[in-house]
């Protein structure tokens, strides 16, 4: 099994290129990588309203999943992000009922929506981090002395289109201007390529 990483979950961006989705940025305790993760609309609102404290009227799906877990006795140890495969994040519960222990699969930004009720601990594996978290240097100025004269990359732009050393520029780039979205789509470009070669 791989080392485990502790995640904490630093915020949702909105998606500029893939409508009605957000990226959900962790942030891996005491170090300086970034995971994105793109999840939809209704996950991110889940997400999003206990971040912002905001009780809903009714209860969510995951307020009513953690009442239920709450009347059952049954306790969300941790969350474990262990697998990335055709594009998608695979996650489990690791659930406690009665002194046993549940291993249950779960879509990532349902076991996320789910921790951050339960102030459970979110990890993922070294494996996942190397391949597909984006290193972030905080120490990093705001703006770059030596720009290094690419345009931005467009929306429709085609990233297929460009170079791999243009792509890994671009993707510096939209690191130091903090644009996860960006960043994810470039990353996933070039990990492509180079797992063809």
């Amino acid at each position: 099994m791989s080392k485990k990483v502790k995640l904490s979950v630093l915020g949702i961006s909105f998606s500029q290129v893939q409508a009605g989705a957000y990226a959900l940025i962790f942030a891996e305790e005491n170090g300086i990588r970034r995971l994105p993760i793109v999840i939809g609309t209704p996950e991110a609102q889940s997400i999003a309203i206990v971040m912002e404290g905001i009780t809903p009227p009714r209860p969510l799906s995951h307020d009513l999943i953690c009442s239920i877990w709450k009347e059952l006795g049954i306790e969300l140890l941790e969350v474990l992000i262990h697998k990335f495969e055709d594009g998608a994040f695979f996650s489990e519960l690791l659930l406690l009922q009665n002194g046993k222990e549940y291993r249950i699969d779960s879509r990532t930004s349902d076991a996320v929506a789910l921790a951050i009720r339960t102030h459970s601990p979110i990890f993922t594996t070294e494996e996942i981090m190397q391949k597909m978290a984006i290193v972030f240097d905080e120490q990093t100025p705001e703006s770059s002395p030596e720009l290094k004269g690419n345009e931005p990359v467009q929306e429709d732009e085609e990233l297929s289109d460009l170079r791999l050393d243009a792509l890994k520029n671009r993707l510096d780039d939209a690191v130091r201007e903090e644009n996860y979205e960006l960043a994810t789509r470039l990353r996933d470009e070039i990990n492509r390529r180079e797992n063809k070669s």
